[in-house]
């Protein structure tokens, strides 16, 4: 792949990097298709059981490259400059917030508008303490997206999202903590070990079990109970006819501690 993503598996963890540090790993449009298609990968392999996503530098990601998005406005390339919210902007949102497994986000530095979107449609967002997010959209006075209008609601509630995405700023490690925008804040040198051990922890664990719980909690936002109930109802026998589950209540019957194989 081109060094602006990478992607490594190792122990049933992808690692995806945005490697654009020169540019704060801002997104352009090579960078999009990249990553979108690595999420992608990701959420198909059968050998990843945890997503992890990252940065290089001194920002985990600064959203659209405004470069690039400064000479598709001079150039009046209207199609080029906006196609890429459904091309690009809206798979990669989908992919990580729905694929069949956990995703964690490791903000080693800013995440700041697509950035912070990104970050925000993963299970985790482990933060440097040093790390902050920026929710810059009214700032260039532009509307949001990639998905931050779903899920920053469900996670500070409709009237603190409407305050953080009116007057954009930056907040703080400790702050997004405190907000619930952050699961848990780190010293900057612990991240990666602190990123790691969750990881580790999540590949380890009942994949498809985890898969449909995040698939449930995202279904249940926008259906009836009626309907999240017979959802759910399908993920308990999806669930209860993996091999996990009948280990597991094996283990349990015979008071050991059970091992996941994710399948």
């Amino acid at each position: 792949m081109s060094d602006s993503v990478a992607y490594d598996v190792s122990e049933g963890v992808a690692t995806i990097t945005l490697n654009r540090p020169e540019a704060m790993n801002a997104l352009d449009t090579p960078t999009k298709v990249l990553l979108r298609d690595t999420v992608l990968a990701a959420a198909e392999d059968e050998a990843v059981r945890c997503v992890v996503l990252t940065g290089t530098g001194r920002a985990f990601c600064v959203g659209q490259d405004l470069k690039e998005h400064i000479g598709l406005l001079e150039a009046n390339d209207m199609d080029a400059l906006w196609n890429t919210v459904p091309v690009h902007f809206a798979p990669i949102a989908l992919a990580l917030a729905e694929m069949p497994k956990p995703v964690i986000a490791s903000l080693n530095g800013v995440a700041a508008g697509a950035g912070a979107s990104i970050a925000f449609a993963c299970d985790f967002r482990v933060v440097a303490d040093t790390a902050g997010f920026n929710l810059a959209f009214t700032g260039i006075a532009l509307s949001c997206d990639t998905g931050i209008s779903w899920t920053l609601p469900r996670l500070v509630g409709h009237a603190r999202a409407t305050e953080l995405l009116y007057f954009g700023r930056t907040i703080p490690a400790a702050e997004a903590l405190t907000l619930g925008l952050a699961t848990s804040v780190v010293p900057a040198d612990e991240l990666a070990a602190a990123t790691a051990e969750l990881a580790g922890r999540l590949a380890n664990g009942p994949t498809v079990a985890y898969g449909s719980v995040r698939q449930s909690l995202g279904y249940s936002a926008s259906h009836t109970l009626a309907e999240a109930l017979e959802f759910e109802a399908g993920k308990m026998r999806l669930t209860g006819d993996t091999e996990d589950h009948r280990n597991a209540v094996a283990s349990f019957v015979a008071k050991q501690k059970p091992t996941f194989h994710g399948k």
